[in-house]
């Protein structure tokens, strides 16, 4: 296959999401790591990122039984999902983007051999392409990233705060989205299993199946053997044993968007989730939405920094030996207050609010 054909399948799988990602030989080679060529040349069917079978017929010369058999292929290879539309009960195939999706596919299922270790340096070495280019192309790209949505929302520690009466979709407490999803399931965290590929473990916690999925996505991860199925206190524990270890819950919508049923749900630290290492690396904006902020008491405060060594956004620090919060940093996770010995930090409820905060800029020689 020519390399201009590569080039159009990997510009395909790019547009099927709304992060942009430059096409590099390193992309290129996670492609070829990833497909077979008869499998890429199907995907270039995909001009637009969903597709059912009456129209994936329409623009194959592949019977029925052959676009199936591929299609489950490409399913279990984490390279498109499958779903039933809600409105029409057809099945929906789409593409999936690369980031977040195809990349996180590629090392859910938590295995160790040749094939994951090649995929997570390649994966490293397009997030080093990504911050080379981001750093070069600094003060145009910011604006740009300003204009793109939130890839997740920060829900907080549970028992730190007082729920308010919010729909469900937009809820704040984990249990309630627990309770309202029928099928759950639990996966490895990819971010953690890429570090541990690579030989750069997580420095927070030893737990590896900490990402929770829903409804109709966790029934295409059990299907396919990304994922396995688990109970509502199941779920519970697992988020229990996250906080507990310092880890921030994050949710994720389907489509990036608010107002679509919610996909899961990550517990993550700054050392190995793809969005806080991201930002810490000079690659992209930390950009979430919350509805709480870390508020000090100094009255109980002792200065241990507990807090600060334990917020993920390094939005707290000491002065005169009590804690204060950069509010223009803080993402309302709760995990100072909820590992503070003193309970000298709380969180506060002041409505949904967006957090953009620029990624650093880095010596280009580093």
């Amino acid at each position: 296959m020519t390399l201009s054909l590569w080039k159009k399948v990997a510009n395909n799988i790019v547009k099927a999401g709304l992060i942009p990602f430059p096409i590099t030989d390193t992309l290129l080679e996670f492609l070829k790591a990833k497909l077979t060529e008869e499998q890429a040349k199907f995907l270039l069917i995909f001009k637009k990122p969903s597709l059912n079978l009456e129209q994936i017929k329409q623009r194959t010369v592949l019977s029925e039984d052959e676009i199936l058999q591929m299609l489950d292929a490409l399913m279990k290879n984490g390279i498109i999902s499958g779903t039933r539309s809600r409105s029409t009960g057809v099945m929906v195939y789409s593409l999936m983007p690369l980031f977040p999706g195809m990349i996180e596919f590629s090392l859910m299922r938590g295995e160790m051999n040749e094939k994951e270790r090649h995929l997570a340096k390649l994966i490293e070495k397009m997030f080093k392409e990504l911050r080379e280019g981001t750093q070069r192309n600094y003060d145009h790209l910011m604006p740009q990233f300003k204009e793109l949505p939130p890839p997740a929302r920060v829900i907080p520690v549970e028992e730190n705060v007082e729920v308010g009466q919010e729909m469900v979709l937009l809820a704040e407490d984990a249990s309630t989205l627990i309770d309202h999803y029928e099928h759950i399931a639990v996966t490895h965290c990819y971010c953690k299993q890429q570090k541990d590929l690579i030989n750069d473990p997580c420095k927070v916690t030893d737990k590896r199946e900490i990402c929770l999925i829903f409804n109709k996505p966790a029934q295409f991860a059990i299907e396919h053997g990304f994922a396995r199925p688990i109970s509502k206190d199941d779920a519970k524990r697992i988020l229990k044993e996250a906080e507990d270890a310092g880890l921030v819950h994050k949710v994720f919508h389907s489509k990036l968007d608010f107002t679509r049923d919610i996909d899961g749900i990550c517990s993550c630290c700054k050392c190995c989730c793809g969005i806080f290492r991201l930002f810490y690396e000079g690659v992209w904006p930390l950009h979430t939405v919350s509805s709480y902020i870390a508020k000090p008491n100094h009255a109980d405060c002792i200065g241990c920094g507990t807090c600060v060594e334990k917020c993920p956004m390094e939005a707290i620090y000491l002065e005169n030996d009590l804690a204060e919060i950069d509010e223009t940093r803080c993402i309302g996770c709760g995990v100072c207050a909820h590992l503070c010995p003193q309970n000298a930090m709380k969180i506060e409820r002041i409505g949904p609010r967006e957090i953009f905060v620029l990624p650093p800029r880095l010596n280009q020689q580093a």
